[in-house]
């Protein structure tokens, strides 16, 4: 008897998301592994020109090329579209491939597009300079306020795009509230989830239409490989995005995508443990600088609604020094265990100074709006024991006077 694998909904449908992490997409070959095969192959072989045609045709199930198929990528793209909710993924080379892919796919000149202000650097980059170069008009917002996404529409909008929590100030965006006004005027909301992963927050469930994701973060966990992937429908994966997807290339390698596979079996436990540990960091500081940029703190303004739409906070959030771009580099310069790096998501505690870092593309006057001051570092709360994540950050920050 053939077993039935965590493709088949039928078997999934009632599935926790801890065990979609580990078993969700699953497709075994003829030789049974436990783990998922890794297929490194660019193109496939027909049993004759028929099958060739037919696949090419869409008349016959199979794989054609690995730009549009590949086994291994299949399984992240369905484990992914599982924990998602989504009837549908499609996975990417990067986070920014993803990000990319999710607008340009159904945008064309004359359209326009209203974005969240505060924004990973390459986003803003996005909506800033490359769509407008297009004909795509964009207008940038506080995407705190609702009312500013609905005050922004034009007869053109067709599309929201907004991150929550945002990066590096942790603004948090009403997605039930944006998501509704979207869905009463037809425009798509694209969110990018890269924060919290499905794991913490699925805005599908508020009534977004497409999720974005850098997989490279919270889903890989622990810095190996480059990856994005794609949630929606299947009518906008397959009929909007796949025609882009395949003509223009941002493809997943099938190595990226196992490594992936194999980020996501602990997905759920590691990102848990690191909301816990941020937590306890994020406590300890909020007595030594300034300002702790936190929705996970009953402190932050936006606590209540982090609260209703994500499960925990996530590990990453941000601190302002009043001692600008010095100060901040000192704190950096003075640490012993954790890393200066840019990456989030991973398992080690990684601090940046986004104004010089994932920031520094963005002109000064639009950084200051978007809250991103010379004094501002975001950190990633890692998997160590906390009590030396704060030993560390304690003793840094006596180095630069607080």
């Amino acid at each position: 008897m053939k077993r039935r694998t965590g493709q088949d909904r039928s078997v999934t449908q009632n599935w926790k998301p801890a065990t979609l992490a580990i078993r969700g997409g699953t497709a075994r070959s003829e030789w049974g592994e436990t783990s998922e095969a890794l297929f490194l192959t660019s193109g496939y072989a027909y049993d004759c020109a028929g099958d060739a045609a037919a696949r090419f045709a869409g008349e016959q199930a199979g794989m054609t090329y690995s730009r549009l198929q590949n086994p291994t990528v299949e399984m992240l793209e369905q484990r992914i579209a599982l924990l998602e909710g989504a009837e549908a993924c499609r996975a990417t080379a990067s986070g920014m491939a993803a990000m990319t892919a999710a607008l340009l796919c159904q945008l064309q000149s004359g359209d326009h597009l209203i974005g969240g202000r505060a924004a990973f650097g390459s986003c803003r980059w996005l909506t800033d300079t490359l769509l407008p170069k297009f004909g795509i008009e964009t207008t940038v917002i506080d995407a705190r306020d609702p009312q500013q996404f609905a005050d922004a529409i034009r007869p053109n909008t067709k599309v929201f795009f907004f991150e929550t929590p945002a990066n590096p100030t942790m603004d948090v965006v009403d997605l039930q509230a944006v998501c509704d006004i979207a869905r009463a005027r037809g425009i798509t909301t694209v969110v990018d989830n890269a924060f919290a992963t499905p794991a913490l927050q699925r805005p599908l469930e508020f009534g977004a239409d497409v999720v974005a994701y850098s997989a490279t973060k919270m889903m890989d966990g622990q810095g190996r490989v480059l990856a994005g992937a794609i949630c929606g429908t299947e009518d906008f994966i397959v009929n909007t995005l796949l025609p882009f997807h395949r003509n223009t290339g941002p493809t997943l390698s099938a190595f990226n995508a196992w490594v992936v596979l194999k980020g996501l079996e602990t997905l759920d436990l590691r990102i848990k443990r690191q909301s816990e540990n941020a937590i306890r960091v994020a406590s300890f500081l909020e007595g030594r600088v300034p300002r702790v940029n936190f929705p996970g703190l009953p402190s932050h303004s936006q606590h209540n609604l982090a609260m209703r739409q994500m499960d925990a906070a996530g590990p990453i959030f941000s601190i302002e020094l009043d001692g600008g771009r010095t100060q901040a580099h000192g704190l950096l310069d003075a640490l012993g265990l954790i890393d200066i790096s840019n990456n989030i998501g991973d398992s080690r505690s990684l601090m940046t100074h986004p104004a010089s870092t994932t920031h520094y593309g963005v002109a000064p006057e639009q950084r200051a709006i978007m809250g991103v001051g010379e004094g501002m570092l975001r950190l990633n709360v890692g998997l160590e024991d906390p009590e030396d994540v704060i030993a560390d950050l304690d003793q840094a920050l006596t180095a630069v006077g607080l």
